[in-house]
């Protein structure tokens, strides 16, 4: 390898260990099957050196003998040009003879003409997992966890804060990542210093830190945090660099510990994001966030979240029927869930959705509730075969990226038609990746599958959502339209928005619609559909059956 081989190779290996940080990097110049490995990796598994000629079966002599042929199977089929990326998990020899579980991933690097060049990737060692973050020194995010639960296990009461800073990307973009590193190093010091002999911090996922204190209430974690927040956005500086951070921060009292520490985490991140999302950084406590008493609120979010875990035990569907404004026939439904216990009755969505979304245990959620919709959708379809199904999507189940093949696999094993089902998302997916939505959403109109925007013009991203995305419904929120009668603001909003949905080619559905002159009233603007309590409230499926189909 010569020296201008050797120093691509290196500058292309940083680049990898920059955004893999905590993973054993690798790259393989796939022409000369020469690889850079990480010392660390070198080290553990007592590899030859960082530089490795024939670094694939170097590798394959320390996986496990009953993992070495899948491995070795999909080494062959990356240099052999059959596939294109490499994911999976084995069984790894280390120094000492023991195996650790890793998980590898990697991907190739093409030239313009699309010849393979460089085979990169990370391996995940899962029997090694850090407690102390390189960047920072801060103990690391399975420190955080540990500690907790070790907080649970004493009944030691404590207050919790996330902190994080807001597009920390434009940092990386303008002055690289060396000096986004250290900036968080330099704002970690900072919160340590704030926090010194008052409370333990940590470097969680991505640019977030947290904080455990024994001794602050929540009152106590806010005065100190407002200090970071003025400080890094009036008066910081990073080695002779004056920049602006802007922060968000949530913050959990936890004194019962009758629930899981994954619950505290979940409320841990609501908090977070409803100050990023709604309080422009202003600290949010749990407690404050909600109506209902929080020791009581998040004892119940446990049992539910519980739930979700324990096959969506106590979950069921309601539907709400969505009528055609002209005919006044049933057209479609609306899904929408419901969550029932002996100790706390039914709980309606407003009272757990917006706090599981942070759940990692959301996507679950989601998929029992389309396949559940789909199957009790197939009832309706003899007697109405236009039937549209409306499912509500959140966005924690859209950043997925298996989300489509999820859906379109949930399609295929309970038989229902992908043209009579309607995802319906609101304006909070502004938060996702617009380009990421549109070829999501592209591919699902490509099957068939209908799109509508529910709550329109209640978040002041709506219409960029609607120029963006091609939808097949708009729905005009409740709130628009409760005294449209009498209000002639009212009345303009519906004759604007049918107007506009008219001129991107989309119907209009009505919600909230309660009483006949109301009904009537609506029909003189051009909607297509129409929703509320005056046709019927959100019924079990048996009652739904029995009004529309045995009747």
């Amino acid at each position: 390898m010569t020296p201008k081989e050797k120093n691509r190779l290196d500058g292309l290996f940083e680049a990898f260990s920059v955004v893999a940080e905590g993973r054993y990097v690798y790259l393989c110049d796939m022409q000369r099957d020469v690889s850079r490995w990480s010392e660390k990796a070198v080290e553990y598994f007592d590899l030859p050196d960082v530089y490795m000629e024939n670094a694939g079966n170097i590798w394959a002599e320390r996986i496990h003998p009953d993992d070495r042929e899948n491995y070795l199977k999909s080494i062959r089929e990356i240099f052999e040009g059959n596939s294109a990326s490499h994911d999976m998990q084995y069984r790894a020899r280390a120094k000492d003879n023991t195996y650790a579980v890793c998980t590898c991933r990697g991907v190739i690097i093409r030239d313009d003409d699309g010849k393979p060049l460089y085979f990169g990737g990370a391996i995940q060692n899962h029997g090694l997992m850090s407690y102390i973050d390189t960047v920072t020194g801060l103990r690391s995010l399975y420190g955080f966890f540990d500690d907790l639960k070790s907080i649970f296990w004493k009944h030691q009461k404590s207050t919790f804060l996330l902190m994080g800073v807001n597009n920390f990307s434009n940092i990386n973009d303008i002055y690289g990542y060396t000096y986004g590193n250290s900036v968080l190093r330099s704002l970690a010091n900072l919160i340590q210093k704030c926090f010194a002999n008052r409370g333990a911090v940590y470097r969680m996922d991505g640019t977030k830190f947290a904080v455990i204190s024994q001794v602050l209430d929540a009152d106590g974690i806010i005065e100190i945090y407002k200090k970071i927040h003025e400080i890094v956005l009036h008066d910081y500086f990073v080695e002779d660099e004056r920049i602006t951070l802007s922060l968000n921060a949530g913050i959990v009292v936890a004194d019962n510990f009758d629930i899981t520490t994954e619950t505290v985490y979940c409320c841990l991140k609501y908090a977070y994001s409803e100050s990023k999302n709604k309080k422009l950084g202003e600290a949010v406590v749990f407690e404050d966030a909600l109506s209902d008493d929080s020791r009581l609120y998040i004892e119940k979010l446990n049992v539910i979240r519980n739930s979700v875990a324990e096959d969506c035990k106590g979950f069921f569907l309601c539907y709400q029927p969505i009528i055609n404004a002209e005919t006044e026939e049933l057209k479609g439904m609306e899904a929408l869930i419901r969550w029932k216990s002996d100790d706390y009755g039914t709980v309606p969505p407003i009272q757990f959705i917006p706090v599981l979304e942070q759940d990692t245990l959301f996507p679950e959620l989601g998929r029992w509730i389309l396949r559940q919709a789909m199957e009790d959708g197939k009832l309706l379809l003899q007697k109405y075969p236009d039937f549209i199904m409306n499912v509500n999507l959140s966005y924690a189940q859209l950043e997925k990226s298996t989300f489509v093949s999820e859906v379109l696999q949930i399609l295929e094993e309970t038989g229902f038609p992908a043209k009579n089902l309607c995802l319906e998302i609101t304006e909070r997916c502004r938060i996702l990746d617009m380009s990421i939505l549109k070829n999501m959403f592209k591919s699902f109109r490509e099957h068939g599958i209908r799109l509508a925007l529910d709550d329109f013009g209640t978040g002041y991203c709506s219409l960029g959502l609607l120029r963006e995305i091609p939808v097949d419904t708009v729905k005009i929120d409740r709130e628009y339209v409760k005294d449209v009668e009498k209000s002639r603001s009212d009345q303009n909003t519906v004759q604007f928005i049918s107007e506009l949905a008219e001129s991107f080619e989309a119907e209009v559905c009505v919600e909230g619609v309660e009483t006949a002159e109301m009904r009537d009233f609506l029909k003189k603007y051009h909607v297509s559909s129409l929703q509320g309590y005056y046709y019927s409230k959100p019924i079990p499926m048996d009652e739904f059956i029995q009004k529309y189909i045995a009747n």
